[in-house]
């Protein structure tokens, strides 16, 4: 039997008559009372008992008739809750993004979205980068904000540029200086993400190139916590100067191009949803206007802090 029969089943038993039953449902009495018939010698059970009147379900009926509400309206739910999800006006937009864009890039892009598609709902989720890879490879979001273009069958547009910086303790020998090298970390310990990050990698890279190797003393999945420990002593950090900001750390400009790119990353391998869809075209269509926002963020930032006294770099 299917959903057809059953919703059937349950017509016949609240008209209690099949004859009326079938103008109901748009079919002739001999096809329903075969229908009738099939589910019957399928169930091994009769589900109504004629009279001369009409019919009316037996006892067996009755659990059957139970289960066949329970399972068309669960299918009628599941209908109506598709059609609202699959809705570009109304539905329902799935995105990851990292930690550093929870007072940044999100709500810039949130909030503007929200004003053109106010019926829209965002379902967010903040988490690292290798786990937004895994969503998104297993359908669990449909966009995400990540630091780079996973290898794959992904789209990948850049939307903001993170400065990188360094962030040191109260009273490090480095606070104050107007830029750093960071060839002078030689002999510093460093607070980072664990192996496997993203971030983790940039960093390492980027100490890689000016040829040093420092300790890793404690190691966080959470950027706010590392500029944490990095405030009760505990080392120094690169982090992104959005993280730093928020975070009110001491934090001095890197020298040469230390900096990292946030993308929009979306799954090409098969027809996004169309609200999904929807808040792509929006982004892309923003994303000029995006990246320079950061831009200016930052160089507003930097010079507060050349403004507050900061030194010559030796």
């Amino acid at each position: 039997m299917d959903l057809r029969d059953l919703a059937w089943l349950v017509t016949v038993a609240d008209v209690g008559h099949v004859t009326d039953a079938a103008a109901l449902v748009g079919t002739s009495q001999p096809t329903l009372s075969r229908a009738l018939a099939r589910v019957e010698a399928e169930l091994g059970s009769r589900v109504f008992e004629r009279l001369p009147t009409g019919v009316r379900p037996t006892p067996a009926g009755e659990v059957v008739l139970a289960a066949a509400r329970q399972l068309t309206a669960r299918h009628q739910q599941l209908v109506r809750d598709l059609a609202a999800a699959l809705d570009p006006e109304a539905g329902v937009v799935r995105l990851a993004f990292l930690d550093s864009q929870a007072t940044s890039l999100v709500p810039e892009v949130l909030a503007a979205f929200h004003a053109e598609a106010p019926r829209v709902r965002v379902e967010l989720r903040q988490e690292p980068g290798h786990e937004i890879v895994a969503d998104l490879e297993r359908g669990a979001v449909d966009l995400a904000f990540t630091m780079e273009r996973p290898q794959g069958d992904y789209g990948w547009a850049p939307l903001a540029v993170e400065q990188l910086v360094l962030v040191v303790p109260p009273h490090h020998r480095l606070r104050g200086r107007r830029r750093v090298g960071l060839a002078e970390l030689a002999g510093d310990e460093l607070v980072t993400t664990p192996p496997g990050f993203g971030h983790r990698r940039l960093v390492d890279d980027l100490m890689r190139d000016a040829g040093v190797a420092p300790a890793v003393a404690f190691e966080s999945e959470d950027l706010t916590t590392i500029v944490g420990l990095v405030a009760a002593g505990l080392g120094v950090a690169v982090v992104p100067d959005v993280v730093a900001a928020r975070s009110g750390a001491e934090a001095v400009p890197l020298e040469g191009a230390a900096r990292r790119t946030i993308g929009l990353t979306w799954r090409t391998d098969h027809e996004p949803t169309p609200p999904a869809e929807r808040l792509r075209r929006f982004v892309l269509a923003r994303a000029d206007a995006l990246s320079g926002a950061g831009q200016d963020a930052y160089d507003a930032r930097h010079e507060r802090r050349v403004g507050r006294g900061g030194q010559e770099g030796r």
